[in-house]
């Protein structure tokens, strides 16, 4: 039977962990309760600062602590959320995300 579906050369979006995703807007959740919706965008000296917070999230795992004490979420999900920001960034400026354009 002949495939009728034209999908190749599309991004795969199934292999996209889900429960990952979802983690990742537990801490977009939490960042607009505390702010407002998509400020993370508006930040001034964005991608200095997110790779800042990035690295204290990763400093705490590495001293031991999973969770951050303040959204009670867990320090890898504030990474992953920091990573995609920085990506966000890169992309917005015309990079490709591979980090030749940073």
């Amino acid at each position: 039977m002949k495939d009728y579906k034209y999908d190749e050369g599309k991004p795969r979006m199934e292999l996209l962990p889900l429960d990952v995703l979802e983690e990742v807007a537990r801490v977009l959740t939490f960042g607009a309760k505390k702010y407002k919706d998509n400020t993370w965008q508006k930040l001034k000296n964005a991608e200095k600062r997110y790779k800042g917070a990035l690295l204290r999230h990763l400093t705490a795992i590495d001293k031991g602590e999973l969770y951050d004490p303040e959204s009670g979420l867990s320090h890898m999900s504030h990474v992953a959320c920091n990573a995609m920001f920085l990506l966000y960034f890169t992309m917005k400026k015309g990079g490709d995300g591979d980090g030749k354009d940073t």
